[in-house]
């Protein structure tokens, strides 16, 4: 088992590096750059190409059954998903094959909205400590199988 992290915009990079640490998984944070490599030596850092969707691109080809992918791109987690992953949310949702589907679905039809209407702006709500903490609980339940 390996945790995959789609880091370049990830805010749980210090929390799922601790239950990494914890229970003595590898963890691979993949970005564009600009993250500073952990001195963990559970944790490896591999950086990509600019360009578009890079970053998912590789999580996506070195994921596979057993891992753990944690990213808040919804196209990416269907990938994963796919090829037998887990994968959970920043804010502690866990994306499964029962819920991808609807999760990837809601996600068009909002992309759709905004796009016909010039002045729905904004995204959701604000990250929150509770999510970190959803997070951290439901990482750790994944990771541990239960």
């Amino acid at each position: 088992m390996t945790i995959y992290i789609d880091a370049d915009a990830c805010p749980v990079k210090a929390e799922a590096e601790r239950v990494a640490t914890r229970l003595r998984v590898p963890m691979v944070l993949v970005s564009n750059g600009g993250i500073r490599p952990s001195p963990n030596p559970l944790v490896q850092s591999v950086f990509v190409t600019d360009g578009p969707d890079e970053a998912d691109k590789w999580i996506a080809e070195a994921c596979g059954p057993g891992d753990v992918v944690v990213t808040g791109d919804i196209p990416l987690a269907a990938k994963c998903v796919a090829r037998g992953a887990k994968v959970v949310k920043h804010n502690g949702e866990e994306l499964t094959g029962a819920n991808i589907g609807m999760v990837l679905a809601t996600r068009d039809l909002m992309a759709d909205l905004r796009e016909a209407d010039p002045f729905r702006q904004g995204g959701g709500r604000l990250f929150s400590k509770a999510d970190r903490s959803r997070f951290l609980e439901v990482l750790d339940r994944v990771v541990r199988g239960r």
